[in-house]
């Protein structure tokens, strides 16, 4: 291949990569900003209208996360991921009719969606960035959180004067999947690369590199529970740190700054960590560092309350930078393009299912004890967890996936 040719690819995929990454927050990220008007045309409670936000979302993403590699088998990596667009395509038109069974079945088809562009996008960053892993990994994190923050601040301005309201202002985020549907349609549209045909990485010669099922691996297990801890403290937090800082003296209006606060940090860590990456020989370090800063600001907001903007910010970067981090690990703990996907496939089932209980459990502590304090000692606990588990998912070591029988 020539070296304009290879050029052209990797801009093509590039492209790619971030047009879906766009894709793979908003469907979901905008459907809250609408939720009141939402429950007053449908009827819904607030625990089905918080179900429906929160937890379905997750829910689906732990379930469909293990099916994706079978998929990827039978289709190929490109044709597996552009499916899963156009599952999301469908999940976001159906939610939008006037059907009120529809607004179920479509969030689960769109988050069904999302899962597999959330196992997928690793596999294709390891095949085609072998070499940029932590940069591609954070342009695409950042892209996702840039992509999430405008679909929650437009969407209510859509809602005010598009003719079909909430319905409309929810559907037309279908172009932006159109969009990534044409852009990686000739990645889908190429002969399939033959099974079995990933080059393996070498960017770590003397790196440990397993070869069995991820259900079996350690690396696999240490992987996963460093996105579920991750995953668990991040979601409880979109979720209660609005309720929680206007419970302890902030104005709605400033706790809602301070929400946005903590997710641009987030943005802002998805583009410096990457930097830090290449300068390391293994993410121990970094990853603990997360960790430990997650635990003083969750016990920074117990004990001085009053110095909530410096606590959001505090949990905002070790948020930020523990998430890509999880994220990240899916291709640089993966020796090949098929491990990325599998390891992908296990972690992401396990922390989306893991993290989907918390903030329900989070919600219960507080009725059941009156107060935030002993909730956000738990949130405490576990990012300690996650220092104790970055020495282990953090160290430069490979898994490989158990070769496909057919291959």
């Amino acid at each position: 291949m020539s070296g304009e040719a290879t050029t052209a690819r990797r801009v093509l995929v590039i492209a790619g990569v971030v047009v879906i990454a766009a894709n793979l927050r908003t469907a979901i990220s905008a459907i809250g900003p609408v939720l009141d008007p939402i429950r007053g045309d449908v009827g819904l409670s607030a625990g089905a209208a918080g179900f429906i936000v929160g937890t379905l979302p997750l829910l689906t993403f732990g379930a469909v996360s293990p099916l994706v590699v079978p998929l990827t088998r039978r289709l190929g990596t490109d044709r597996a991921l552009w499916l899963g667009l156009a599952v999301l395509l469908a999940g976001v038109v159906l939610r939008s009719l006037p059907v009120t069974a529809l607004l179920w079945a479509g969030t689960i088809l769109l988050a069904a969606g999302v899962a597999v562009g959330n196992v997928l996008l690793p596999s294709v960053i390891t095949r085609d960035f072998p070499d940029r892993i932590g940069q591609m990994t954070g342009v695409y994190a950042a892209t996702a959180g840039i992509a999430a923050a405008l679909a929650s601040g437009v969407t209510v301005p859509l809602a005010d004067v598009l003719p079909g309201g909430w319905r409309s202002a929810l559907g037309v985020w279908a172009g932006l999947v159109l969009v990534a549907l044409g852009v990686w349609a000739p990645r889908a549209a190429r002969r399939r690369e033959p099974s079995g045909g990933e080059t393996p990485r070498t960017d770590s010669a003397a790196a440990p590199v397993t070869g069995l099922s991820p259900w079996r691996s350690p690396l696999a297990w240490e992987v996963a529970a460093f996105m579920a801890l991750a995953s668990a403290g991040f979601y409880t937090v979109i979720t209660w740190y609005p309720t929680i800082l206007k419970d302890l003296g902030t104005g709605e209006a400033s706790a809602g700054w301070l929400l946005s606060l903590y997710q641009l940090l987030g943005v802002v860590m998805n583009v410096a960590v990457p930097l830090l990456i290449r300068r390391m020989a293994d993410q121990r370090t970094i990853a603990a560092g997360a960790s430990a800063i997650l635990v003083v600001g969750y016990a920074g907001l117990v004990l001085w309350p009053g110095l909530a903007w410096l606590w959001v910010t505090v949990t905002g970067l070790g948020a930020g930078a523990a998430f890509l981090l999880a994220l990240t690990f899916f291709s640089l703990r993966a020796a090949d393009e098929r491990s990325a996907a599998s390891l992908a496939g296990m972690g992401q089932a396990i922390a989306y299912l893991f993290a989907a209980t918390w903030p329900l459990l989070f919600g219960v502590l507080y009725d059941t004890t009156g107060g935030w304090t002993l909730p956000l000692w738990t949130l405490a606990a576990l990012a300690a967890a996650q220092t104790i588990v970055s020495a282990r998912a953090g160290r430069d070591a490979r898994f490989r996936a158990t070769p496909d029988p057919a291959s």
